[in-house]
């Protein structure tokens, strides 16, 4: 099997292709990356030690696809991931890369009959149904009522079918209109594709900020003691989310790769769920506990524009379907984000302190 991983020299896209190659040595694995998320560089060394080529291009070229050749698979793990890409600044580069990048991709997979999995995102539901949700308000957490007035929303999180109408962000509407690109591109072009919605994703060698990569901007904070924020919600630090070690992404889309027609032309939430899942409270906590540091956290009650109090995904489709679970809880992820930091200090400095 050939398969090109677009953004494949990023946290998903790079750790995908390894896991792939690491798995499979026989495969042909192609990563596709423009290298402009600062880290990504750090990559490409160990890509080229097994064996993956690396081509340097940008998906808003569709010439860039060329040298690559004919592919069997098509992985679109590229993508301006920040929620809040163009509303501080120009929407430019976030419509080109996710969208209009996406297109693109989605010709090069119709060219070569390939297989399409699109990673998309928890984002592409709106924000006035998030906020909609009803929520218990718990020591350390938000949690979900039992009782709730929208469809796709129970204890267990959100399902496909949760509300869809309303605005969402820049960033997540780009995603959702690549999905409804995807419907029309797997009903007129017979295309083979499969959509993961999913929710926080992390793990090491994720380049995490301010405003992307929650979960290791808050695990490399008290590793160097620098301060943090608890940003809106009165500052309770009690907004919740799931979060998915990309290994547990990788043990799903190796299932899907390996039975493409089980799971076809459908989406999945594909997140930690409830059992997954924290408050950033919580995840403080959990921080001293792995680093053994304390820090300054400033409590801000203004919230951000397009934050959310909760997200948490219900997994029952997927899991229904395939038997896939993720396995590494929050402290796993954690103490291995700690490990990797630790372990990389010097390389880490300049771009997560």
């Amino acid at each position: 099997m050939k398969i090109l991983i677009t953004g494949g020299s990023g946290f998903v896209g790079s750790t995908l292709a390894l896991h792939l190659k690491a798995k499979y040595a026989h495969y042909d694995i192609y990563c596709l990356d423009n290298l402009k998320r600062r880290g990504s560089e750090l990559n490409l060394p160990q890509l080229k030690e097994n064996g993956i080529h690396f081509i340097h291009g940008d998906i808003r070229n569709p010439e860039d696809f060329y040298p690559i050749g004919k592919i069997d698979l098509l992985i679109e793990a590229s993508a301006e991931p920040s929620v809040l890409a163009g509303i501080d600044s120009p929407p430019d580069y976030l419509i080109h890369t996710n969208f209009n990048g996406t297109i693109n991709c989605l010709n090069f997979a119709v060219k070569n009959n390939a297989g399409f999995i699109f990673l998309s995102t928890s984002r592409i539901y709106p924000i006035q149904n998030l906020e909609a949700i009803a929520l218990q308000n718990e020591e350390t957490r938000f949690s979900i009522h039992s009782e709730q007035k929208l469809k796709g929303i129970s204890e267990k999180g959100i399902t496909e079918d949760f509300p869809l109408n309303g605005y969402r962000s820049l960033y997540g509407s780009t995603k959702l209109a690549s999905e409804l690109m995807i419907e029309e591109y797997a009903q007129f072009y017979n295309l083979k594709t499969i959509v993961n919605r999913c929710g926080v994703l992390t793990g090491p060698r994720q380049m995490g900020k301010l405003d992307q990569g929650v979960v290791v901007l808050w695990v490399a904070r008290h590793f160097w003691k620098k301060s943090l924020s608890y940003i809106g919600f009165e500052g309770s630090g009690k907004q919740v989310r799931d979060m998915l070690h990309v290994d547990d992404l990788f043990d799903l889309i190796d299932i899907q790769i390996h039975d493409f027609e089980r799971y076809k032309s459908q989406i999945f939430n594909v997140g930690g769920g409830v059992e997954i899942s924290a408050s950033l409270k919580e995840m403080t906590q959990i921080c001293e506990e792995v680093v053994g540091n304390r820090i300054n956290i400033t409590p801000v009650n203004e919230n951000r524009q397009a934050d959310i109090p909760l997200y948490i995904t219900d997994n029952t489709k997927i899991e229904k379907l395939s038997g896939w679970k993720p396995k590494k809880n929050v402290k796993t992820i954690i103490t291995e984000v700690y490990n990797w930091i630790k372990d990389n200090e010097k390389d880490l400095k300049p771009i997560l302190n």
